[in-house]
């Protein structure tokens, strides 16, 4: 049994032997190469035996350039924004005056009263197409009349009142008019119409 045991580390204790010995001649080997390294460089100088004037560094800081505008920037002009003091203008309804009616060409002549004129107890008034009226009162016992004629032969009664006691009635046409005033068992008759060119009126009394 030992023998055995110590054929198991005879590997590991010659590994660790020959690792030992070529740190060794490594280290032997670099020697020279160090010490000639550290007799050009020489020895630092101790920063706080230097002067101040020595120590201090100087730092620029670099100025950062602004982005350069871009057009639309630069030529975009700024918008005025409106004042919260100003005010609307108020502003009243317009007002129109009424305008006169136009008037028209046609002028309205003034109308002149036919003259008047009287002829055998008529009274006569020519209008503007020469036409004469003619106008009288007949008075009876029964009534009264009033006639009126027109010179183209056209007769009209304008009124008949009847006396007391008295009827009155109309009979004829347009042309040939007679008007009666009746009481029992008397009349009186009133016969208008128009006669060669003249107007022509006769009364009469029937009965009594």
């Amino acid at each position: 049994m030992p023998p055995v045991r110590s054929s198991r580390w005879m590997p590991i204790a010659g590994w660790c032997l020959a690792t030992a010995a070529s740190i060794a001649l490594s280290s032997f080997a670099l020697s020279p190469v160090l010490n000639a390294a550290k007799t050009d460089v020489g020895a630092l100088p101790d920063l706080g035996r230097v002067p101040a004037a020595e120590v201090a560094v100087t730092t620029t800081t670099a100025e950062t350039p602004s982005p350069a505008a871009t057009p639309s920037e630069q030529d975009e002009p700024e918008t005025p924004k409106p004042s919260r003091s100003s005010r609307k203008p108020t502003s009243k309804p317009a007002t129109t005056e009424p305008t006169a009616p136009a008037t028209t060409g046609t002028t309205t002549r003034p109308t002149t009263k036919p003259a008047t004129t009287t002829e055998d107890g008529w009274t006569v008034t020519t209008g503007e197409d020469g036409l004469k009226t003619y106008v009288k009162t007949f008075t009876t016992d029964g009534g009264r009349a009033v006639i009126k004629m027109i010179s183209n032969g056209t007769v009209f009664l304008v009124t008949a009142t009847p006396a007391d006691g008295y009827t009155v009635q109309k009979n004829g046409s347009d042309t040939n008019l007679a008007v009666y005033f009746n009481q029992p068992g008397r009349s009186f008759i009133v016969h208008a119409q128009w006669f060669n060119g003249a107007p022509f009126v006769e009364v009469s009394e029937v009965g009594g």
